[in-house]
């Protein structure tokens, strides 16, 4: 991930630090995280299922949609580190233009919130640490998929 964002920032002579991606606004981080959270477990199903793409994407709106991205952030929400929570909470705090019709308001701005924490991490190469959350959120599914 980090050779992408290093790869985009040479071509564009553009570089992001952590203060300058504390300044985008947390809707663009939500549309960024959102596309990395889709990306990684898209590829985490296709790796652990064999299985048509029809049950691949059934079980990947499981993961992706809000009501599972707001249960993700509330389930990580103690792990995580005071600087990630103000963007979490910037992100909850967002008023965005529309609303899905499958969710509630509450699901719908934690799930921004937790995307925008992704967007974050990824733009200021923090991937230890996106991978670390992300390898914790994979740890509980298959905890979960144990008590089934």
């Amino acid at each position: 991930m980090k050779e992408l964002l290093e790869h985009l920032e040479r071509r564009l002579h553009k570089k992001f630090d952590a203060l300058d991606v504390g300044m985008i606004h947390p809707l663009v981080l939500a549309y960024i995280g959102d596309t990395i959270y889709d990306l990684f477990v898209r590829t985490y199903l296709v790796m652990a299922y064999d299985a048509p793409v029809s049950k691949l994407h059934v079980r990947a709106i499981n993961f992706v949609r809000a009501k599972g991205q707001a249960d993700t952030l509330r389930h990580i929400e103690r792990f995580l580190t005071q600087e990630e929570l103000d963007v979490v909470r910037r992100g909850r705090n967002a008023k965005p233009g529309t609303m899905p019709r499958n969710a509630t308001v509450a699901d719908y701005r934690w799930a921004t919130g937790f995307e925008s924490l992704l967007g974050y991490l990824y733009l200021t190469g923090q991937d230890e640490r996106l991978l670390e959350i992300l390898d914790y959120i994979l740890d509980s599914v298959k905890e979960g998929e144990k008590g089934e």
